[in-house]
């Protein structure tokens, strides 16, 4: 059987087949180019993205502390402002109100379902006036037969009056150790900014409650203290 042979397609066919094939090569390459206006984009969204997920991250592992910072820094969240006399003087806003009324300064306590202390307030209430300090304690007795760690987290009541509440010595956020059976005093040395008696929206405002709540605690294997989360009882 014979077998017809193929024509051999001219010169100018193959050399057109191979400068398509360039254009080709050199679009595809054009198109991948990190100067492309396209690929630049993609990057740029990729990178955007990345530090997203980054960003969200560390913020999740600084929360606690930023929260705690911001709302002693604004009373947001009901929590006393972090006074800017404590390490300092603060002078110049201690400076009682003589024309205004007394606020009526009460106290509330309590602990965690787990927490086997007993934590109460040595005095129902105070009264002070705006720029006036005071004096408060707590009294804290571990009431079980070994050593527990308690961290308290405090607020106060209403809530707007957190802008104005400052706390120039408190033993919130911090390890409060007792031994068994031991019994300790804890000072809370605080005042209302003078500048409530001029706020118009405290007006109505004559009592305020500030409350505190121990939780039991302990370390972790990094060696971070941190509360036990338990409902309240």
């Amino acid at each position: 059987m014979d077998l017809e042979q193929l024509d051999e397609p001219p010169a100018s066919s193959h050399s057109g087949a191979a400068a398509q094939l360039l254009q080709v090569q050199e679009s595809d390459n054009d198109v991948r180019s990190p100067l492309n206006p396209k690929v630049i984009a993609d990057n740029l969204g990729r990178y955007y993205t990345l530090s997203m997920i980054i960003g969200t991250v560390a913020v999740a592992y600084a929360s606690v502390p930023m929260y705690k910072m911001i709302c002693q820094q604004t009373g947001w969240g009901g929590q006393p402002i972090k006074s800017s006399g404590h390490g300092g003087s603060g002078s110049g806003r201690l400076q009682p109100v003589s024309g205004a009324p007394r606020i009526r300064i009460t106290f509330n306590s309590s602990v965690s379902d787990v927490m086997p202390w007993k934590f109460t307030p040595q005095q129902r209430e105070v009264r002070v006036l705006p720029g006036e300090t005071a004096l408060a304690f707590y009294t804290a007795t571990n009431k079980s037969d070994e050593d527990i760690i308690g961290v308290a987290t405090y607020s106060v009541s209403p809530g707007q009056v957190a802008q104005y509440f400052n706390k120039i010595q408190c033993f919130c956020f911090e390890e409060q150790r007792l031994a068994a059976g031991e019994t300790v005093d804890m000072p809370v040395f605080f005042f209302i900014d003078p500048e409530f008696a001029d706020d118009p929206t405290m007006k109505n405002i004559v009592t305020v409650t500030l409350s505190y709540t121990f939780f039991k605690a302990k370390y972790d294997r990094n060696g971070n203290l941190s509360p036990m989360p338990v409902s309240m009882g």
